[in-house]
């Protein structure tokens, strides 16, 4: 148990030497100190441990090499092996990709000739020990055992940095591998070419996840090569460059004068030109760039200042409030260009493209709470999904590297788009947003076509129909308040009343929505409510009907209405937390974690679920079941995260939550107050204004809401939009022991 505390330990000081570099002194307002990297990196949480700044272009880290659904970030705590240190990598997601322009540093001659199957051949791997190893807000470092080199990672926006510290004497050497590849991703040609004696450059094209993802690079030397040896498809070749399926390389350093070696690498998605335009200047340093890093990490993180006297509810939260900062990623390049799924390269003008959208589990709190923190990525983002809908005339789903996986249901890029604009955010084009929004709910792939023509998706049609349905009923409301706002009131109608398409499946009789046949009468049986069949024959994506049934976050009251009464839903409501967690089927979806009772917090589709008691009129039973939450499915350990991590959806539920909101319609711009846990949190908005929220007499037991006041005026509403916030003031609640049923009740 004692390694698990020490990389917290190393952040605090570490970063507590850093405090000259900033030009605040005071210690409480270093918060890169209460950030753990390590959190999310074991159990399901797929996060990685390297070195990022924010929604930076690179994430240098170690990838232990091994190919399975807990290594889709490249990396896991319960390893002892380290293949080498890539470019690019994954936070949290359930699919793996990435781990491009792979460099290990070795102190003795390999055969990179010898094929291999698994990293266990790999003739350049070595063990690693986690008390050898520390990371912290834009940093890494790891001593690797075997060669006895200790390797540091830091990174700016669009360059990564390694310093290698050889033994004294020692043979000085690093290993590029363009063929190394984990989970879904596989080379397809690469190239090395040495340019001069300080500099290579390459590409890797590779089809994984992403189908056709193009990565350029070059990387800068602090020495001279003073040999190497080119490999193509395992083959030497003589010459200055090896060009294959897969290429490797081994380059030689003098070991004279310096028992350290730096690298500094870029990428690019267009060009080797590109990517030598990316490169930091010969200016910028390893120190310099890593204390710059920290410094970048500590202005982010201070967008939301926190108080409590328990200080492993500070480091959740910056921990929560980093991984919700590290997607989605910088895509384009310094001139602005990026290539398209098409291979079209296309400038991004006055935007910043982004790319690993993860917009099936972003949209529900991740990106609201980037309208927040950093309105002007919430414009690029959207900007970045406009111009892939240039490429296909649809709305993106998911993309890496700019290509769409088609990976989950819905075309959540709606809400996004919907939530930035009724925000006030308008760094973007409205009415090509709207045309982007209808055109795509009107086509017909993905379902749309059945959904189109019987009001739902019937299950005999379309695997997980109910998820589907429910989604694009979500979606179709989003689309009329975009039209509502815009003036278009026959398209407001219109898409309202699909919205509504959530009643074709729900069944009275069980209160579950369930699959419906074409012939608008017969249920799928037999049902079972706690049967999963993963992504299947099945009408639930990643869950069962106990977890996808309450999906109907735009019109709770008539979901209210539709299971006969108050007291029915919430009794239904209640018994989602309290049945048991058996989960039945032969091929149950591993998504499913984070139990409590059916209730899922280790998959989005459960995240908004506790905040419907405030509909239903028992917002103490909200306030229970979200402290609840925060006790059992979260801590500081690697396995502090229930559930994959998600580019940032399960970080920012505890960053809105833990505050006392969360955006149960995400689209609404309105927040569902839940219990607060800090005795005040400070949201610094822009222009100055901040938005305090203050909680009188909280504790672990303390966590219902006794009474509030919004300015000094009684405050009895379970409910506060984004425009009370962006005012400014101070929200302030007396908490308690014992629910006050009288609070943010209707009267």
């Amino acid at each position: 148990m004692k390694k698990i505390f020490v990389p917290a330990l190393f952040v605090i000081l570490v970063t507590s030497c850093k405090i000259k570099s900033y030009k605040n002194n005071n210690q409480e307002n270093i918060f890169v100190s209460h950030v753990d990297p390590f959190i999310g990196t074991g159990g399901h949480g797929h996060t990685y441990p390297g070195a990022t700044v924010p929604f930076g272009m690179l994430q240098v880290s170690p990838d232990n090499g091994i190919s399975s659904w807990d290594w889709c970030s490249g990396y896991h705590y319960s390893d002892s092996i380290v293949s080498g240190f890539s470019h690019l990598h994954l936070s949290g997601t359930g699919i793996g990709d990435l781990a491009d322009i792979l460099f290990m540093p070795t102190n003795k001659k390999v055969d990179l000739t010898a094929k291999t199957t698994s990293r266990d051949q790999l003739p350049y791997k070595s063990l690693y020990s986690h008390a050898n190893e520390k990371a912290a807000p834009g940093s890494y470092q790891v001593f690797l055992e075997d060669p006895k080199i200790n390797v540091e990672l830091t990174s700016s926006q669009r360059t990564a940095y390694h310093k290698y510290t050889f033994a004294k004497n020692d043979k000085q050497s690093v290993v590029v591998d363009l063929g190394f590849a984990i989970n879904w991703d596989k080379a397809l040609k690469t190239e090395i070419k040495i340019e001069d004696e300080y500099t290579i450059s390459g590409y890797r094209y590779s089809m994984g996840w992403a189908k056709n993802q193009k990565v350029f690079f070059v990387a800068k030397f602090s020495k001279p090569i003073s040999e190497s040896v080119l490999i193509a498809d395992k083959q030497i070749v003589n010459g200055e460059k090896a060009d294959g399926e897969n290429t490797s390389a081994q380059l030689f350093f003098d070991p004279k004068n310096s028992d350290q070696l730096f690298v500094k690498v870029a990428l690019s998605s267009v060009s080797t030109a590109n990517a030598k335009e990316n490169l930091d200047g010969e200016k910028a340093n390893f120190d310099n760039t890593k204390s710059e890093a920290s410094s970048v990490w500590n202005k982010a993180l201070s967008k939301i200042k926190v108080e409590t006297p328990v200080d492993s509810l500070k480091t959740i939260f910056y921990t929560a409030m980093y991984h919700a900062q590290v997607a989605p990623v910088t895509y384009s390049d310094k001139n602005g260009q990026f290539r398209r799924e098409d291979d079209q390269i296309v400038t991004a003008k006055d935007y910043t493209a982004y790319s690993t959208l993860s917009l099936w589990d972003t949209f529900r709190a991740e990106n609201p709470l980037l309208t927040l923190l950093a309105p002007d990525k919430a414009s690029d983002i959207v900007n970045s999904m406009l111009a892939y809908y240039d490429t296909k005339k649809i709305l993106p789903v998911w993309t890496l590297y700019a290509n769409e996986t088609n990976t989950m249901t819905g075309y959540h890029s709606i809400p996004v788009i919907v939530d930035a604009y009724l925000k006030g955010i308008k760094g973007f084009d409205a009415e090509k947003a709207f045309e982007a929004m209808k055109t795509t709910m009107m086509q017909d792939e993905r379902g749309l076509n059945f959904y189109k023509k019987y009001g739902y998706i019937p299950y005999n049609l379309l695997d997980e129909s109910v998820t589907i349905t429910l989604e694009y009923a979500y979606d179709d409301w989003c689309v009329a308040q975009m039209a509502k706002a815009l003036g278009k009131n026959a398209d407001y109608e219109f898409f309202l009343k699909r919205s509504q398409a959530y009643q074709y499946l729900f069944d009275p009789k069980t209160g579950f929505m369930r699959g419906k046949s074409e012939d608008g009468k017969s249920w799928n049986e037999p049902f079972d409510p706690k049967h999963s069949n993963h992504r299947e024959h099945t009408d639930y994506t990643e869950g069962n009907a106990w977890q996808h049934s309450w999906f109907v976050p735009h019109n709770v009251e008539d979901f209210i209405k539709l299971h006969g009464s108050t007291e029915v839903f919430t009794k239904r409501l209640e018994q989602l937390f309290t049945e048991s967690s058996e989960i039945t089927g032969n091929n149950v979806s591993a998504d499913i974690s984070g139990l409590i009772g059916q209730y899922a917090h280790g998959n989005e589709p459960s995240h908004h679920i506790a905040y419907m008691f405030n509909h239903a009129g028992q917002p103490w039973r909200t306030q229970y079941w979200v402290r609840h939450i925060f006790d059992t499915q979260y801590n500081t350990t690697p396995n502090g995260l229930s559930g994959n991590e998600d580019c940032g959806q399960m970080s920012a539920w505890y960053v809105f939550s833990s505050m006392g909101l969360y955006p149960m319609n995400p689209a609404s711009g309105e927040y569902e107050i839940g219990s607060p846990i800090f005795e005040k949190a400070t949201i610094n908005l822009e222009k100055g204004k901040t938005f305090v929220i203050e909680a009188e007499n909280v504790s672990d037991k303390n966590f219902y809401i006794q009474s509030a006041t919004l300015n000094g005026v009684e405050f009895n509403q379970t409910a506060i939009t984004h425009q009370q916030i962006l005012k400014g003031g101070v929200l302030h609640f007396v908490m308690g022991s014992q629910p006050n049923k009288s609070w943010g009740t209707k009267k």
